[in-house]
């Protein structure tokens, strides 16, 4: 059972509507309209879980090079005496 985007011609509303069949159209929920045009549907992957998750694992990772970088500036300056 698909959903779908849909743009009402009537009225301009765009709603989802589920389809159990494939000759089944929906009525528009603003004007009860069936004057319908199928929108390309786009998947929407991100939310805000994954968004926080994202954020914990950049900062790990800029925690962990921030250690690098100054590991190594502390032994570029412990060899070099310029």
């Amino acid at each position: 059972m698909p959903i779908y985007d849909y743009l009402c011609r009537k009225c301009g509303h765009e709603f989802e509507g589920l389809v159990r069949k494939e000759l089944e159209i929906p009525d528009c929920p603003s004007c009860n309209g069936n004057d319908l045009e199928q929108l390309l549907s786009m998947p929407s992957v991100h939310s805000e879980a994954r968004k926080e998750r994202s954020m914990r694992a950049a900062r790990k990772r800029d925690k962990v090079q921030a250690k690098e970088r100054e590991y190594t500036q502390r032994q570029y300056e412990l060899n070099h005496d310029d």
